[in-house]
């Protein structure tokens, strides 16, 4: 498999030539980087140690499981757009099979949607956790605590991007457990450039709805 960098496009865009960025100021692998309002770490009051995320989408329903004990400030981010609805109606705009598909920054028409501040990197307090194919990891830009929105599901194992203790990571803070199959089919969408983007679906993956499955 090749190593693609991703680099996201906005204000995420830029992670090292092997890593992923998030799209506009936050950017999983690198492809498009969406920036975040100002730097300071989310706060992270208490979170369960076991809750699940379902994506709706027009391809089908994903659900995650975050790994709320090990990554508690990256799940209490995560937690805070979903809880406000701020993945509805977003897309998956960048797909690119054999690597990782990305959302949670830019609308259908790929306008990038403004942020909260951006979360500290836990991915080498959390170095157990490792990028392998089901798990969903932070976007960012090269500084590693700028990831805000934007995450990305593992189609591989891409174990480049995991944090060590002489390096900062992408942060995985779940797994899907449910519809692994319509993370695939969405990996196999035919893409083009929009927008000054690559690697983005000529038919957009929407997030319908995002939501905490009680």
């Amino acid at each position: 498999m090749k190593l693609r960098t991703f680099m996201l496009r906005s204000s995420l865009v830029v992670a090292t030539s092997l890593m992923p960025m998030l799209a506009s100021s936050e950017t999983a692998p690198p492809a498009t980087a969406d920036m975040p309002v100002s730097a300071q770490a989310t706060q992270t009051p208490a979170v369960a140690e076991k809750q699940n995320v379902a994506l709706e989408t027009n391809y089908g329903k994903m659900v995650i499981e975050l790994f709320s004990k090990t990554a508690p400030k990256t799940v209490q981010n995560f937690l805070n757009y979903v809880k406000k609805g701020f993945y509805n109606g977003l897309n998956f705009h960048r797909v690119i099979d054999g690597f990782m598909i990305q959302g949670g920054g830019f609308t259908p028409n790929m306008q990038q949607k403004p942020t909260d501040a951006p979360v500290v990197n836990e991915s080498q307090t959390a170095s157990s956790l490792k990028n392998k194919r089901g798990t969903i990891s932070m976007a960012r830009l090269p500084n590693p605590d700028s990831a805000t929105s934007q995450f990305f599901i593992n189609l591989v194992d891409n174990n480049f991007l995991d944090g060590n203790a002489s390096k900062a990571g992408y942060t995985v803070f779940g797994h899907v457990v449910q519809g692994m199959d319509i993370v695939d089919k969405i990996a196999k969408v035919e893409t083009s450039r929009k927008g000054g983007h690559g690697d983005v679906p000529v038919k957009p993956v929407i997030i319908e709805k995002a939501y905490v499955v009680k």
